[in-house]
């Protein structure tokens, strides 16, 4: 996917939104914007969108939304796999954890797909509108301030430096974000005692027909049927991945064994550099602007993989920040009360996800061998309501937002 290059003088240029990150919520709030006639930019630091491991579940209220604006066909034609129920092993036998098929959406599953699959499409429905622009390969290295507001960015990529004037600048750029640390905003952090390794073993003939579980004690390892692969992700203490894979990783192997008897035979492959270590993190912004700047997704927010959530709830974000906003920066007239709209809207659902997060990951010894997590799971093993009620926290989410119907220029 090419990028636009930078000209030695781009002194001048503004666009009315400029968004730092081109992950789900930027590339969707990119792609909500532009079709309502606003001039947008998104900047994405890499060359491209693909990375390994990264969040690919797309929940049923984003393809609802991928619904609203004509878009779920095209989307659902590209490979992916569905599950319309979630599973956990208790007691060694697989239940029934969430069910989506009650669910009121015109995708009742989750679909497995490649999050670079997703973002690729995003970006090509968006680059459709003239009025869009990708930078890819660039980062966004300083913001613009005048008399304590932003109103633009300063931007770096190969060819050099670039300052762009903007109505409304959106920090979408992930959990790592850039533009926090610019802003200096404060953070609240929450305990994350686990992180998860991730890695993929090859799918075989007689593999459990399973879209989605968790198995082994406490459920520490979780199974995505990706098609041709399995992907897997093992939760170990914090701290603990260097000892975890010692030994030549024979451990790690034997612990993946018994939490997965069926892979046995294909875990012998696995090398350290199969092996990818994602430093679970779960915080949140106490405030999510400043005059100018709007901080959405993980960047406001960053998630635990509990639930696959994250990616939903930046979507969520994303259209919410269209529906409040949009008309606003159409006139140029985008204030402090109309991003606080924004917080005030998404911040309830956040806080409620995050403690489901915390609660469900447990904290410390002790709480671990209370096992509370297994009386849960067999709770909703027997009782077919609790099974669709989180089906719904899961799968549409908590104050799920639609697509306020624009005309697209």
């Amino acid at each position: 996917m090419s990028a636009p290059s930078f000209t030695s003088d781009v002194r001048g240029e503004h666009y009315q939104c400029v968004i730092a990150g081109g992950g789900p919520a930027g590339l969707m709030l990119g792609l909500l914007l532009a079709r309502q006639g606003l001039k947008v930019a998104v900047i994405e630091r890499h060359d491209d969108f693909r990375r390994d491991f990264r969040g690919d579940t797309i929940h049923p209220s984003t393809m609802q939304v991928m619904d609203e604006v004509g878009l779920l066909g095209q989307m659902l034609a590209l490979p992916h796999t569905k599950a319309p129920k979630l599973f956990a092993e208790v007691g060694g036998r697989d239940v029934c954890i969430a069910d989506f098929t009650r669910l009121r959406v015109p995708a009742p599953y989750i679909a497995f797909m490649p999050q670079w699959e997703f973002l690729n499409f995003l970006a090509d429905q968006a680059q459709r509108h003239p009025n869009f622009t990708l930078f890819m390969g660039s980062h966004v290295r300083d913001l613009i301030w005048r008399d304590g507001e932003v109103q633009g960015v300063e931007v770096e990529n190969a060819h050099g430096i670039r300052k762009i004037e903007a109505g409304l600048v959106v920090a979408a750029d992930g959990r790592r974000s850039e533009l926090r640390k610019l802003a200096d905003l404060p953070v609240e952090t929450f305990g994350a005692p686990r992180d998860v390794v991730w890695f993929q073993v090859p799918r075989q003939a007689g593999d459990p027909d399973i879209g989605m579980t968790h198995a082994g004690p406490r459920q520490g390892l979780i199974l995505i049927d990706r098609g041709e692969f399995w992907q897997c992700g093992y939760a170990v203490a914090k701290g603990n991945f260097v000892e975890t894979i010692s030994g030549g990783g024979e451990a790690f192997r034997r612990k993946i064994e018994a939490a997965a008897p069926f892979l046995a035979s294909r875990l012998k492959t696995i090398e350290r550099g199969d092996l990818h270590l994602l430093r679970v993190r779960i915080d949140r912004l106490s405030k999510w602007w400043v005059p100018g700047l709007l901080f959405i997704g993980d960047a406001a927010h960053a998630m635990s993989p509990i639930g696959g959530v994250g990616v939903n709830l930046a979507v969520q974000d994303a259209v919410a920040t269209a529906n409040i906003l949009g008309a606003r920066l159409l006139v140029g007239n985008v204030r402090g009360r109309d991003l606080q709209r924004v917080q005030r809207r998404r911040m309830m659902p956040t806080k409620v996800l995050q403690k489901l997060q915390v609660m469900m990951q447990g904290r410390g010894e002790e709480r671990r061998k209370s096992k509370p997590i297994s009386v849960l799971m067999r709770s909703m093993a027997r009782r077919l309501p609790l099974q669709h009620i989180a089906g719904r926290i899961i799968g549409v989410g908590i104050r799920p937002e639609h697509v306020v119907r624009t005309r697209s220029p």
